[in-house]
């Protein structure tokens, strides 16, 4: 099973539906096609998740860097808008 360490160094199990879902909420806030987005993100989250198979923890930097640049060879508006979006909580 596969760890994620997040920035306040806890500790939780993967879910690739949070990396799809932030890369679709980043295509939309860059005004992509619903269409378009969805397969941005079945793309994205498709190689992740190759990129994490020989990894048993992964910090949470380390996936959005790797979100950011898988999202930046479809759109970089979309990359920025995933980039820059931080959560406050």
């Amino acid at each position: 099973m596969l760890h994620v360490v997040k920035r306040k160094g806890h500790k939780e199990k993967f879910d690739e539906r949070k990396v799809y879902a932030s890369c679709y909420e980043a295509c939309l806030s860059a005004h992509l096609e619903k269409k378009h987005a969805e397969n941005i993100c079945e793309q994205v989250s498709r190689n992740v998740k190759k990129w994490m198979k020989t990894k048993k923890e992964v910090s949470s930097s380390e996936i959005s860097r790797k979100v950011t640049s898988f999202i930046k060879k479809h759109s970089k508006d979309a990359a920025f808008m995933y980039e820059t979006h931080r959560d406050v909580s």
